[in-house]
């Protein structure tokens, strides 16, 4: 897979989760078995909004050329992807999360998109 095709897959993931948390938040967290309150449900819409502005860039970025803000932008992803990680796992470990179906996908996407940020980070591409 291409940088390209890359950014388009991360990009198309982010925005389907960042719309379903920003529009649904209490049926999204359900999904993970968290009992939700208003406060959880204000927070999940911010993650939303910040999930919907990342891919927004990432599908900006799909075709820009190799640069050291490209770059930059994949790296911070791989660190970001990397940090989130251990979230849910954590959570679900400590009963904060209680359905581990809600956990294990998530937690393999994350560590998928650490490892393919972390590539094109430091990956150059000719064009």
């Amino acid at each position: 897979m291409n940088r390209t095709h890359f950014l388009t897959l991360a990009a198309t993931i982010a925005l389907a989760v960042g719309a379903g948390a920003l529009l649904a938040p209490t049926e999204f967290l359900a999904t993970k078995g968290v009992h939700t309150n208003p406060a959880a449900a204000v927070w999940m819409r911010e993650v939303g909004v910040a999930l919907l502005a990342f891919g927004v860039m990432a599908l900006r970025l799909r075709r820009a050329p190799d640069s050291p803000a490209l770059r930059a932008f994949m790296l911070g992803n791989a660190v970001l992807q990397l940090g989130l990680l251990p979230i849910e796992l954590l959570a679900y470990r400590a009963g904060v999360i209680t359905e581990f179906w809600g956990v294990a996908p998530n937690s393999a996407l994350h560590a998928v998109l650490a490892a393919a940020f972390a590539y094109f980070a430091f990956t150059r591409r000719v064009i």
